[in-house]
């Protein structure tokens, strides 16, 4: 993309920041603990932990993430500078979690509520918040953070009450059984809830400077580490404490992937509540037991019904991005009176609900949930690893790669030993690049303003294609400073572009490429095949005939080297 001048406020604290964070990574001990226990019974604690590690370092280098990309970090923004294909991948990976999201997040909801048939109030929620979502964000951006606040208290509350219970925990706490791969296959199952930290990398282009930096030199590290310091130590040590803690309840037995306790079943998707009602029972007596269960399954209810609103939130403003940079056809940045694109808002509450309606189950969704957000985060780490353009220290760059391989490991996993979320993520990939291949795209190679320009600006407006303006400077002799010279360094190619910019639409700049080479034919069929380009735009010559003869015609050269499927289009 061009650089451009419109800049959104930069008006988040790292207060709100940490909101929008806890508000996934806060739900994963509402579901995971369950999940573990009815993975590996009382040895999941095992489990538990090392998913807090693995918590733990995608943190700490989404610390260093959000310092590289103070104007966004996470891996569609991030990642584009090196390749737009691995960016556009990451991106619908990243739209395939969020969709996973705001439908595990609203049916673990009014799982907690025990509400019968609870995929049909998930669906039903869903409806609701995206039909708010279409007038616009604000109708529920301040959700995340006004229900944090609660339920940080809730779960400091809970953990106080757990604390006596650790030594029967510990008498409880069996190994791991079964080999390796069993073992790592367990933990990959609940690798869940770790999609907020794209969330946050996102919002470093609206986060509020550090003292002492400017929107030209932007920094925003004293909002964003603390935002996801505080946030990981609490979602790490209080999810292994309640993981803990859990072992300490009696008599849990695994049923058909499923948890029953005495005197209640199926505990597993509303582990929390239960261990609530359990531990303050014993201790303050039943009705407090049972007054507090209630709390923790209102304040958590809300809390993933907030999650659901955070994923569909991203998943309209990510389609809406792609839309702009037409990657994905032009009416998915089409906006509504209220600013919100209606086929994105659409798609993002949609889709959702036809998932909880179909899975039904926790368990079902947990099976699609990570792939998506594994491969958005490997995708983001190993680009970013790998950036030797990047001022980062060997041991961030040392561990960021390592982390990479771990989340690596685990998406091939995932893609291996779980059919459903190879399916998934596949599908969703696929339906991407089939809309990505709607956007046609256009190529003019100009040498100077003029009618070859207009028409080329025109086209792109009447069809709605991402237009590539190309301007080769040709010269027999090459030295290396030539081939690492910029346009802006050109000031004949910036008259060019700055003409093309001041005159398209403010929705749809054209993107500039400048090359210098020893021949304009070959790089133009060059520039023409990489972009994918489906019409390239040529100027009729305006050389003479002596010209022609001693240096070419570039058009005949274009003609006889470009490629079948792309068309030629000369303008004279």
């Amino acid at each position: 993309m061009i650089p451009t001048n419109v800049k959104r406020p930069r008006n988040v604290d790292w207060k709100r920041a940490a909101a929008i964070l806890y508000g996934d990574w806060g739900t994963s001990k509402a579901y995971v603990i369950g999940l573990a226990f009815a993975v590996a019974g009382y040895s999941s604690f095992c489990l538990i932990a090392a998913m807090c590690v693995l918590t733990a370092l995608v943190g700490i280098n989404y610390m260093i993430i959000c310092r590289l990309y103070p104007d966004g970090g996470g891996v569609y923004a991030a990642v584009r500078h090196r390749s737009e294909v691995i960016s556009i991948v990451g991106a619908f990976l990243l739209i395939a979690d969020y969709l996973v999201t705001a439908a595990i997040s609203a049916l673990s909801a009014f799982q907690y509520l025990g509400v019968p048939h609870p995929e049909k109030f998930a669906a039903l929620s869903i409806l609701i918040i995206g039909l708010l979502n279409l007038l616009g964000p604000k109708q529920t951006g301040g959700l995340a953070f006004l229900i944090s606040v609660p339920t940080a208290l809730v779960v400091v509350i809970l953990g106080l009450f757990s604390l006596p219970h650790l030594g029967q925990a510990f008498a409880h706490l069996q190994p791991l059984h079964g080999t390796f791969g069993q073992n790592w296959a367990a933990f990959v199952g609940i690798v869940l809830a770790l999609s907020g930290v794209e969330a946050i990398a996102n919002a470093t282009g609206v986060m509020k400077l550090d003292p002492g930096s400017t929107d030209a030199q932007p920094c925003v590290i004293k909002t964003s580490t603390p935002a996801i310091l505080i946030v990981m130590i609490e979602v790490c040590f209080f999810t292994a404490l309640f993981g803990l803690a859990a072992h300490a309840l009696n008599g849990l037995q695994v049923v058909n992937g499923d948890v029953n306790a005495p005197g209640a079943e199926g505990v597993r998707d509303y582990m929390l509540r239960y261990m609530g009602q359990i531990f303050l029972g014993g201790a303050l007596g039943p009705a407090f037991g049972h007054l507090f269960a209630v709390v923790v399954s209102v304040v958590f209810a809300f809390l993933l019904l907030s999650a659901s609103n955070t994923a569909i939130v991203d998943l309209i403003m990510i389609q809406f991005l792609m839309g702009r940079d037409r990657e994905l056809p032009g009416i998915f940045h089409r906006l509504n009176k209220w600013g919100v694109p209606n086929l994105a808002a659409v798609l993002a509450t949609v889709v959702p609900m036809a998932l909880v309606i179909f899975v039904k189950d926790m368990a079902g969704l947990a099976d699609l949930y990570a792939v998506g957000v594994v491969g958005a985060i490997a995708t983001n780490l190993g680009a970013t690893s790998t950036d030797r353009k990047l001022s980062i220290k060997t041991w961030e760059r040392s561990l960021m790669l390592g982390t990479f391989l771990v989340m690596a490991a685990i998406e091939i996993s995932l893609l291996v030993d779980k059919p459903n979320a190879r399916y998934f993520a596949v599908t969703i990939l696929a339906v991407g690049l089939i809309l990505r291949g709607l956007v046609q795209e256009r190529l003019c190679a100009v040498r100077g303003t003029g009618r070859t320009l207009d028409f080329a600006l025109r086209e792109a407006r009447k069809t709605g294609s991402r237009l590539y303006l190309l301007f080769v400077r040709e010269q027999p002799f090459m030295t290396e400073q030539d081939s690492k010279r910029k346009w802006q360094e050109d000031p004949e190619a910036s008259t060019v572009f700055a003409e093309a910019k001041e005159k398209s639409a403010s929705d749809q700049p054209p993107l500039f490429c400048y090359a210098v080479s020893p021949s304009a034919a070959e790089t133009i069929v060059d520039v023409a095949a990489t972009v994918g380009a489906s019409r390239l735009i040529l100027g009729a010559p305006q050389r003479s005939a002596l010209m022609k003869l001693l240096r070419g015609n570039v058009i005949r050269e274009v003609s006889d080297s470009l490629p079948e499927e792309i068309d030629l289009l000369v303008y004279a």
